[in-house]
């Protein structure tokens, strides 16, 4: 099973702004997910998560851990797309298995998006 290296993270702010701007969005469960496609021939990941949507350090430092953790278990069915998780304020409410579970249903919506583009 691949890992989550250095190459599968979005880092330049210009990555990000191209997301933005052109980005496909979707949200839903506490998050808002934007995907445009890359030429990095994988697909990377980048995180939006706002303090003051979750204010405490460790509980936004275990929510990154995982979004990661569910994008590498799920990298093998996207296409060459960069993806940007962005939080909400009603994520506050939301346990683990919530989590997975809107993050499944995302990833599920990205796959079935960029099959038809």
């Amino acid at each position: 099973m691949a890992k989550f290296g250095r190459a599968m993270k979005m880092n330049r702010p210009g990555d990000f702004s191209r997301v933005f701007r052109q980005g496909k969005r979707n949200g839903g469960g506490g998050l808002t997910i934007l995907t445009v496609d890359n030429h990095v021939g994988h697909p990377r990941l980048g995180l939006g998560i706002a303090k003051k949507h979750i204010r405490l350090a460790c509980h936004r430092n275990r929510l990154k851990r995982i979004i990661r953790e569910s994008f590498r278990l799920n990298q093998y069915a996207f296409a060459n797309i960069d993806i940007v998780v962005l939080s909400r304020p009603d994520l506050k409410q939301r346990d683990s298995a919530q989590l997975w579970a809107t993050l499944e249903q995302h990833w599920l919506t990205v796959v079935a998006q960029w099959q038809k583009s």
